[in-house]
């Protein structure tokens, strides 16, 4: 079950900012299992399940990095910035789309780029105009062109673009179907923007105001000479105990790590030198909301090819149910 949502959600398009058609989605496969669906003015999804304890909010983002048009040129070469966190080496050759159905190839100025830079300057998008007129013709200033979906098994593993954070949204997808009889108000927030800057975590909160917030989202692991982090893949989801935007709070860590000795699944501690999850934007919320993150171990994020295993998947969900019926 879970893989098939998964596959749905990573095939649609959803970039920051235009996670309109994901959120649709998402409504259609949960309405059967909350009380109460509604969008806030950040296009947040906001599901609630009601019961009489804890109000428990999770965010898991709906929204994945692509490339602005900025211009075109006389060629018809588009130039373009980053929307969020776009990475130059894993970009050149890969086929990218448009919202509206145009495909693209990214690449770049060969004498003039630089093996180190991290700038889009020399980086430009071949979409089969000649000129500047066609070009604009069939893409517009400020659209968003994101890596194709190009979804692929090896093993055990799925690939493919927007499981940063397709892969969370289809875990708190499969974990609402299980929540019958659940003490707790469960406040499931799809949120948008996450990708330059948690702003719609951020609102969300406020409006929520929760008594403890959990987001769910991928993290690196291990891959050769890669970051430093004690995480593998296929070895359960994790636990984490900090990242650069948050300190997670001790007992919501130990709480998580009850849930998943209950439920048999194993799992991983998660120390992260870098980046930040929607849990940093909730934490900081009115005066103040104990939070953690269940991540799912990812190879190659913030690439074309994002890599999670499935078993991971699984254990996330079995974790964050039984977490959910039994947190205080």
């Amino acid at each position: 079950m879970i893989r098939d949502t998964l596959t749905a959600l990573l095939n649609i398009y959803g970039p920051t900012g235009h996670e309109t058609a994901v959120s649709e989605a998402i409504a259609g496969m949960i309405n059967p299992y909350v009380d109460e669906i509604r969008r806030d003015a950040l296009g947040n999804l906001i599901a609630v399940k009601k019961g009489a304890g804890k109000r428990i909010m999770l965010a898991a983002h709906m929204d994945h990095i692509g490339f602005v048009v900025l211009d075109a040129d006389e060629k018809g070469y588009l130039r373009v910035t980053n929307m969020g966190g776009i990475k130059n080496r894993v970009s050149f050759g890969r086929h990218v789309v448009f919202g509206n159905g145009v495909n693209g190839v990214v690449h770049y100025e060969e004498a003039e780029f630089q093996p180190a830079d991290t700038s889009l300057d020399k980086v430009f998008i071949d979409i089969g105009a000649s000129t500047r007129d066609e070009a604009l013709a069939k893409v517009d200033l400020g659209d968003v062109a994101v890596y194709a979906p190009d979804l692929f098994a090896m093993g055990g593993c799925l690939c493919a673009p927007a499981m940063d954070d397709r892969a969370g949204c289809a875990l708190l997808v499969e974990a609402l179907r299980n929540l019958e009889g659940c003490p707790n108000e469960v406040v499931a927030v799809f949120t948008t923007q996450e990708e330059v800057g948690l702003r719609g975590a951020r609102a969300a909160a406020y409006h929520v105001d929760p008594d403890i917030g959990i987001a769910l989202d991928v993290t690196l692991c291990d891959q050769p000479k890669g970051v430093r982090i004690a995480v593998e893949l296929g070895k359960g989801p994790a636990i984490k105990i900090m990242d650069r935007s948050l300190v997670c709070d001790p007992k919501v860590v130990a709480a998580m790590e009850a849930a998943a000795k209950e439920a048999g699944v194993p799992y991983q501690r998660e120390v992260l030198t870098a980046g930040g999850t929607d849990s940093g934007a909730i934490q900081v919320t009115r005066g103040g909301v104990p939070c953690g993150v269940l991540s799912i171990p990812c190879r190659y994020v913030h690439s074309a090819c994002e890599t999670i295993d499935m078993g991971d998947m699984e254990g996330g969900v079995k974790l964050l149910t039984r977490f959910l019926m039994t947190a205080q």
